[in-house]
């Protein structure tokens, strides 16, 4: 329980922060930590798949593409770097490195207990089967949406050029 809220209070913190920070990339990043204290609330929960799945995607792949547009539409913002958020990065990936270091040993859980119902939860076939089953229609519905962003993105890039 007492993990459970010093990652939900820093989680908090960091979407406050992403919230009222002036700096652009400086809200991105902290976007990038709250999406990082999620995935390892996820972790705590015994849902690996979907913990690392959050990484991947989420703190990975979407947020490259959010700081590519950031610096592609206003490059001066990047001017003025100090040292301080050097150091606080550093000091987040230290820490999450020592939050993550029980999952990839065989000391087994973070948190002592029962596994969730079923002992599945979180697991790539319990995944699959809800999002396959129960969310099939939502899940269509924002491959469609994707694919009508990817086409209007090549529509206004090919106007350009």
């Amino acid at each position: 329980m007492i993990l459970f809220l010093i990652l939900a209070g820093l989680s908090i913190v960091f979407s406050l922060l992403v919230v009222f920070q002036r700096n652009v990339i400086y809200s991105a990043m902290a976007l990038v930590a709250t999406l990082f204290l999620i995935a390892v609330l996820f972790l705590t929960l015994e849902a690996a798949m979907v913990g690392i799945l959050q990484i991947l995607v989420y703190a990975g792949a979407i947020m490259v593409l959010f700081l590519f547009v950031i610096m592609l539409l206003n490059p001066g913002l990047l001017e003025g770097r100090s040292i301080a958020w050097w150091i606080l990065g550093s000091l987040a990936a230290v820490l999450l490195l020592f939050v993550l270091v029980p999952f990839l040993s065989d000391s087994g859980r973070l948190l002592p207990g029962q596994a969730p119902a079923g002992g599945s939860f979180g697991s790539p076939e319990s995944l699959a089967q809800s999002l396959f089953t129960d969310f099939v229609l939502p899940f269509e519905i924002a491959s469609v949406l994707l694919l009508v962003a990817i086409v209007g993105a090549v529509v206004l890039a090919k106007r350009e050029v």
